[in-house]
């Protein structure tokens, strides 16, 4: 060996030759041998990176389904839990009545002791309508209620709208034609009349005596109310002077309802005449006309609602 300038010669080939012959033992190329079997060990501890990835989704494949199953599984239990329970109660219900023996069932008396009575039955008549108000004051024999001049004229002034008038003196008479002047007395006792009663009211100084005059049926009302002449007389006092007497010319009117011939006489309480345009004397006389009527009206309605509400057989 020579360890002179160049170094060693290890033949030909230069320093890449092997000095044992052949090829390198330890070129690791694809078509070098493997002397020792490093290669193969190599190989071994290298992991096979593709079947660990399927191994994976394999196995997360396995869980979702076993999720999945759990899950309906879980559901079905639940449902067979449920419908044992209905089961058992339903059965446990069954098996408790068909247990009762027949000290539990209910005696005799609690059982109904009379099978025989009638249902509850119902007319099929219609009841009958409600009295007519206008019946009770056309006839005497239904028209019963007390009746005097503070019934048919209470207080001691009437209000109409936003007129207020004054009462003044009031009065009945049994002897119908003392309360009349000129022929109206005749026409009332030819037709019956029974009693007249009379109230007198005043305001601004004009006065109206208003004059009822009672029947005993609606058709001798009517045909006295229809047939009068002459008027009722003026009743003056309790603060109202003489009206309608020594040529001053007054308003008259007649009119009936029911059994009720109602008559009123208006002037003025000094000398002077009611003509065909004065409306205050008018509007005074209409007033006291209406509100007679008004009362006639409440009488009869007092008396159908007395009937109606009254006990059966009264």
């Amino acid at each position: 060996m020579s360890f002179g300038q160049g170094g060693p010669q290890w033949g030909p080939g230069g320093q890449n030759q092997n000095p044992y012959g052949g090829q390198d033992p330890y070129n690791s190329g694809p078509g070098a041998p493997d002397p020792f079997g490093l290669r193969a060990s190599a190989q071994a501890d290298t992991p096979d990176w593709a079947a660990l990835a399927d191994a994976s989704a394999a196995r997360a494949r396995r869980r979702r389904w076993l999720l999945v199953g759990g899950g309906a599984l879980a559901t079905a239990l639940i449902a067979g839990v449920v419908a044992t329970g209905i089961v058992s109660s339903n059965s446990d219900g069954d098996d408790q009545a068909g247990d009762k023996n027949a000290s539990e069932l209910p005696a005799a008396p609690d059982l109904p002791s009379d099978t025989t009575r009638p249902e509850p039955s119902f007319s099929s008549v219609a009841p009958l309508p409600p009295p007519n108000p206008k019946d009770f004051i056309s006839d005497e024999k239904k028209d019963t209620a007390p009746l005097s001049a503070e019934i048919l004229f209470p207080g001691k002034k009437l209000t109409m709208g936003d007129r207020v008038y004054a009462k003044g003196a009031t009065a009945r008479t049994g002897t119908c034609p003392s309360a009349t002047q000129g022929a109206l007395g005749s026409v009332l006792e030819k037709n019956g009349c029974d009693q007249v009663f009379r109230a007198t009211y005043s305001k601004d100084g004009i006065a109206v005596t208003v004059g009822v005059a009672v029947f005993g049926t609606e058709a001798e009302a009517k045909k006295a109310a229809q047939q009068a002449q002459g008027n009722v007389a003026p009743l003056p006092g309790a603060g109202v002077g003489a009206f309608c007497k020594g040529g001053p010319v007054c308003r008259f009117t007649a009119n009936s309802y029911g059994r009720y011939a109602y008559f009123t006489a208006t002037g003025y309480t000094k000398a002077k005449s009611v003509t065909k345009g004065d409306t205050k004397a008018f509007q005074t006389g209409d007033d006291l006309a209406e509100f007679t009527f008004r009362q006639i009206v409440r009488r009869g309605e007092a008396q159908a609602s007395a009937a109606a509400t009254a006990p059966a057989g009264q």
